[in-house]
């Protein structure tokens, strides 16, 4: 099973074991994660899943599609890994990735 590491804007770290196709906000949500709530079940109309893929997993997390960038246009303090979980899908190659909640949704 693929692991998330979730970091808080404190600093604490969660390790979240996952199946492969569970999306990491999807993830989150089941694990109680603070700070990342899926309000729209993960269809990519909220943004309340906005999360920063850190930079040495942006490769492997792949692109935002231009559905998700426009969302993300909306999110407060938006940054070049912003990236909405609900659209990054778990598999053995992100085994391991890392995900910073911002400090606000």
């Amino acid at each position: 099973m693929p692991v998330i590491k979730f970091i808080s804007p404190d600093g604490d770290e969660q390790d979240v074991e996952v199946d492969n196709g569970t999306s990491i906000m999807q993830a989150a949500v089941d694990n109680s994660i603070e700070g990342i709530d899926g309000e729209c079940g993960g269809t990519c109309s909220c943004a309340t899943c906005h999360c920063y893929v850190d930079e040495a997993w942006m490769g492997k997390a792949g692109e935002a599609d231009p559905v998700e960038q426009d969302m993300l246009e909306f999110v407060m303090d938006h940054r070049p890994n912003s990236r909405l979980g609900c659209q990054i899908t778990m598999n053995d190659d992100l085994d391991g990735i890392i995900i910073r909640i911002p400090e606000e949704q």
